[in-house]
């Protein structure tokens, strides 16, 4: 059976109150003010690239986490100025926005903290120490190895220091275990939204899921509009509200993180009749699938938490594995689609291994979409995802 080429429009009755997926449609401009009137009443601003920075350690120190990651098609022209053209998008939006200074919030930003997560990465951050405050942390890439940990505990250690001499305090005991827990209640509240994909028929599309991630983390009004999601969601089923129709074909979006105006493949996908039940990236459930324990050492536990993190820098990635057994079958998945992004070799490359994975392990259609930020290979993809759709009938 042919799918259609224009959005399918599920049976439902009228939306409940979208008010929380409005919030976040447009809460950079919230976050901008929060930042600034932080920063104004003395806290301190850190920003950062990626899921293995700790915005638990940082809000021990009372500083404000930013996640800095370039989602703008806008600004890599800028970047490539410098940087090679052929080089991950997410690498080349980011540096961009350092280069025009259109983003208010790495502006005001006193410190970054940068991995070694890949070469692209590491090597943009030397251009950028030139003009920022810059602390990196050494990521040791070997997941089974007990010796591995305590290197990457030991960096956890020295961005301690680094934050206590940044901001001139000492990072206590009790300041870890408070930050931890307030970091824990809010990774409870974005899985809450994660799961939401379960319910089938689906009661959210992956592109409304997907509009809920946001770049300040420990900001009161992200938590209050999460529970109104939250709230959304469950008059939604009481209601009888579908965002796709029972037999839409569920997908398993993977592969490298979106943000806010890179969403085209999410985007395609449910225009062409499927739903994005979960998106194992780290821009979905991959950062908040698993907690800060809240007990023993505070500084070990934090960083064992990130260290689990089963991105594809990791060799081997088995865990990646492992995350998306589950998923599929948790999710009712139909169908495994992998996105990376141009020049992202670590994703790349494995989708070798992951698409032996899907196809053997969980007997599931899976396709590999290669990607950037533009939208000039919109109506090509719209084909191939087609296609995928239609194995799934």
């Amino acid at each position: 059976m042919a799918m259609s080429n224009t959005t399918v429009q599920p049976p439902h009755t009228q939306s409940p109150d979208t008010s929380a997926l409005d919030y976040f449609k447009s809460a950079i401009s919230d976050e901008i003010r929060y930042v600034s009137e932080q920063k104004a009443a003395g806290r301190g601003i850190v920003g950062f690239y990626c899921e293995f920075t700790p915005r638990d350690l940082i809000l021990a120190a009372d500083a404000v986490p930013i996640c800095l990651c370039g989602t703008s098609q806008n600004t890599i022209s800028h970047a490539e100025t410098l940087l090679p053209a052929n080089l991950c998008p997410m690498i080349k939006s980011s540096f961009g926005y350092a280069l025009t200074g259109g983003c208010p919030l790495l502006n005001d930003s006193d410190l970054l903290v940068a991995e070694t997560t890949c070469d692209g990465k590491k090597k943009m951050y030397e251009v950028l120490s030139r003009d920022k405050n810059m602390h990196v942390l050494e990521l040791t890439q070997k997941p089974d190895e007990e010796r591995a940990f305590k290197h990457w505990l030991a960096e956890v250690e020295e961005m301690k220091e680094k934050l206590e001499q940044t901001f001139q305090l000492k990072i206590t005991e009790q300041k870890l275990r408070d930050a931890i827990k307030a970091m824990n209640e809010e990774r409870r509240l974005i899985l809450a939204i994660q799961e939401l994909g379960k319910h089938k028929p689906s009661i959210v599309s992956g592109y409304e899921v997907a509009q809920t991630r946001y770049r300040v983390a420990g900001f009161y009004q992200h938590m209050e509009q999460m529970e109104n999601f939250l709230t959304m969601a469950q008059e939604r089923i009481a209601q009888g509200y579908q965002a796709a129709p029972i037999h839409a074909p569920r997908i398993l979006l993977t592969g490298c993180p979106t943000g806010h105006g890179t969403e085209k493949l999410i985007e395609i996908i449910e225009e062409c009749g499927g739903v994005v039940v979960v998106q194992e990236a780290c821009s979905g459930i991959k950062g908040v699938y698993e907690e800060v324990s809240e007990q023993g050492d505070p500084l070990e536990a934090i960083a064992r938490k990130h260290f689990n993190i089963p991105c594809s820098c990791m060799t081997p990635n088995k865990k990646r594995e492992e995350m998306l057994k589950t998923l599929a079958r948790d999710y009712q998945a139909d169908a495994v689609i992998d996105l990376v992004w141009q020049a992202c070799h670590t994703y790349n490359v494995e989708s070798v291994l992951l698409h032996d994975f899907v196809r053997n392990e969980l007997g599931l259609p899976y396709m590999k979409v290669e990607t950037d930020y533009s939208s000039s290979d919109r109506e090509q993809l719209k084909v191939r995802v087609q296609t995928l759709l239609e194995l799934t009938q």
